[in-house]
């Protein structure tokens, strides 16, 4: 069924502004699969804070050469379904890479993490990655370890110092009390 010409801008400004407000996007094709179906996989993505929208190719293509990111031609062909990740990318791919795994109907293609293209394997590498809350607490342990070592080094050389000061003024100390 063609589209009219009203829909089609419709649905322009719709991939323009989910593309805007995404910070990554992983793209799957699904064929034999109904849009039943796709439901669970639809729910899970929205728990991991995405959206999972069937696309027309041509013109997703046309939104992404406006927004001046590459649109290689491999990831928009065949039928084509795009989980838009609002929050956390990687928990995003995750969901779309368990479905893949569960489903013989769902394929992941590739997509973009910002401006990048990602192809399969980068898609599942960042299936891979922990959680946003998880990677900051890493980074924030490894922020705060050089730190404490520095003063726990501080503290012992001191200690080291005032031992030997006490060491020394104790055997001055003795002396003189004999």
């Amino acid at each position: 069924m063609a589209l009219t010409k009203e829909r089609k801008n419709e649905l322009v400004d719709e991939y323009r502004e989910l593309i805007g407000k995404s910070q990554g996007m992983i793209l799957v094709e699904y064929r034999g699969i109904s849009m039943k179906g796709m439901d669970p996989v639809r729910r899970k993505v929205r728990e991991a804070q995405g959206e999972l929208h069937v696309v027309k190719n041509t013109l997703t293509r046309k939104v992404l050469a406006e927004l001046g990111r590459p649109a290689p031609e491999g990831l928009f062909s065949q039928t084509t379904a795009v989980a838009f990740a609002f929050g956390d990318a990687p928990a995003v791919a995750k969901a779309l890479t368990a479905a893949a795994k569960d489903s013989e109907f769902i394929k992941i293609k590739g997509g973009f993490l910002g401006n990048e293209v990602l192809d399969a394997k980068q898609v599942a590498a960042l299936a891979e990655l922990p959680p946003l809350p998880v990677l900051r607490a890493q980074l924030l342990g490894m922020i705060s370890t050089p730190a404490t070592r520095i003063a726990g080094a501080l503290a012992s050389s001191v200690r080291q110092v005032a031992s030997v000061v006490k060491a020394y003024s104790e055997k001055e100390a003795a002396p003189a009390a004999a």
